[in-house]
C-alpha cells in the first residue's frame, strides 16, 4: 500500500550491474575498497547513472517539535529547550551546522510542532503547539496527522525541486526517544524494557518512568499498528508523521536520504509502510547508543556505516558518515581503469614458467 504516496520505483539494477563492473575494472584489487564499493554502486543506481555524480546539494532538515509526555518525567531537559534549539540552528551554533560545514551540506529548520513561538520563516508549515502525551491521549486528530504528513511531503518537494540530490532527516524535540520507541517496540514485537534507553541521559527514576510512559503508550497502539496513519495519530506525533511523509516522499521523487538515528528511524519504520520499497533509497548513517535504535535498523534491515555511540539527533550521525558516502563516490567515479592507466591485470601476467619440463 502506498496511503496516498505515488508507487515507489527501485534503484536502477542495470545501473548497478554497470557500476559493480566498472568496480571490477578500476585500478584495485576486487572489493579491496569494501563498503566503499557497495555504497558507490548505490549511489550510481540511485541517480540512474554510471559512473555517479559526486553531491552537490546536500540538505539537512531538522523536524523540530514537542510531545506532552515531556511533561511526565521522561526527559533531563525541559520542553523549553526545543524552542531554544531551533534558535540556535538558525544562529548556527549548533553541531548539526558545524557537522553540515565540514560534510559539504546545508541546514534547514522546520517547526512542525514546537511548543512555542518560532521564527516565522521555521514555521510555514506548523501543525500544533506539541503533540499530546502518547501514554494517556493522541498525539494528533485525524486532520492533524494529515496536515503533518502533508508538511512532510511538501518540504521533499520543496527541497528536491530546489536541487537537493541528497537529503538528510533531523530531528530536535525534548521527549523525542519516548514516541520513537514506542513505535519502534511496537512495530518489532519489543518489550519496552528491552527497547527503552536513556535518550539525554535520565536518572535510574527517569528510566523508570520512561518505561511506564512506553508500556502505556504501547498498549493504546497495539491494536492500529497495522495502520501506519493510525499509528502516527495515536503512538508519534506531529514531528514524525512530518518525518515520515518526508522520507516517503523522498524515495517517491528519486532522491538518496542518509537516515539518522532513533527517531528518524522510527519514522522510517512508518514510511516504509506508507510506501512500500522506499528503504530501497535509504542509507544508515549510524548505530547510536539507543537500543530502539537497532532494532529499528535490523527491522529495515539496514547496516550502518559507522558506530561512534553517538545519540545526539539533529541529523549529526548522518552528516558524521557523509564524507564516507562522498569518498565512496569519489573512488567509483574518479579512479582510472586499468585499461585507462595502462596497469596490467592479473590476467595480463605471463604464465609461470614450468622448469619440470
Amino acid at each position: 500500500m502506498t496511503h496516498g504516496f505515488d508507487p515507489v520505483a527501485a534503484p536502477d539494477a542495470r545501473v548497478r550491474a554497470a557500476a559493480e563492473q566498472r568496480q571490477r575494472q578500476l585500478t584495485k584489487p576486487a572489493g579491496s575498497l569494501g563498503r566503499l564499493e557497495e555504497i558507490g554502486n548505490w549511489v550510481a543506481a540511485c541517480q540512474g547513472v554510471c559512473p555517479p555524480r559526486q553531491f552537490e546539494r546536500a540538505r539537512v532538515v531538522v523536524f523540530a517539535g514537542d510531545h506532552g509526555v515531556a511533561k511526565h518525567g521522561v526527559s533531563a531537559y525541559p520542553s523549553e529547550v526545543t524552542a531554544q534549539m531551533v534558535a540556535n540552528f538558525l544562529a548556527g551554533g549548533a553541531a548539526v551546522n558545524a557537522l553540515a560545514a565540514v560534510a559539504g551540506a546545508t541546514v534547514r529548520v522546520v517547526d512542525i510542532a514546537v511548543d512555542g513561538d518560532t521564527d516565522p520563516t521555521v514555521s510555514a508549515h506548523k501543525v500544533r503547539r506539541g503533540s499530546g502525551a502518547i501514554d494517556r491521549e493522541d498525539a494528533l486528530t485525524e486532520d492533524e496527522v494529515a496536515a503533518a504528513l502533508a508538511a512532510g511531503r511538501a518540504i521533499a518537494d520543496e527541497e528536491i525541486d530546489a536541487g537537493a540530490d541528497l537529503l538528510v532527516a533531523g530531528d530536535m524535540g525534548i521527549g523525542n526517544t519516548t514516541p520513537a520507541t514506542v513505535l519502534v517496540a511496537t512495530l518489532t514485537g519489543t518489550e519496552p524494557v528491552a527497547a527503552v534507553g536513556r535518550g539525554t541521559g535520565v536518572d535510574d527514576a527517569g528510566w523508570i518512568r520512561k518505561v511506564a510512559a512506553i508500556r502505556d503508550g504501547m498498549r493504546r497502539a497495539r491494536p492500529i499498528a497495522k495502520d501506519p496513519v493510525d499509528l502516527l495519530r495515536v503512538a508519534a506525533g506531529a514531528d514524525f508523521a512530518a518525518m515520515a511523509g518526508f522520507l516517503a516522499q523522498a524515495a517517491v521523487r528519486r532522491t538518496p536520504v542518509l537516515l539518522d538515528g532513533v527517531v528518524v528511524t522510527a519514522a522510517a519504520l512508518v514510511a516504509e509502510d506508507l510506501a512500500a520499497g522506499a528503504k530501497d533509497w535509504w542509507l544508515a548513517a549510524h548505530r547510536s547508543t539507543e537500543p530502539a535504535h537497532d532494532l529499528a535498523l535490523k527491522h529495515l534491515r539496514l547496516d550502518p556505516l559507522i558506530d561512534l555511540s553517538m545519540r545526539l539527533g539533529e541529523g549529526s550521525g548522518a552528516l558524521t558518515a557523509l564524507p564516507i558516502v562522498r569518498a565512496a563516490v569519489a573512488a567509483l567515479a574518479e579512479m582510472s581503469t586499468f585499461a585507462d592507466a595502462g596497469v596490467s591485470t592479473a590476467e595480463d601476467e605471463p604464465a609461470a614458467l614450468d622448469l619440470t619440463k
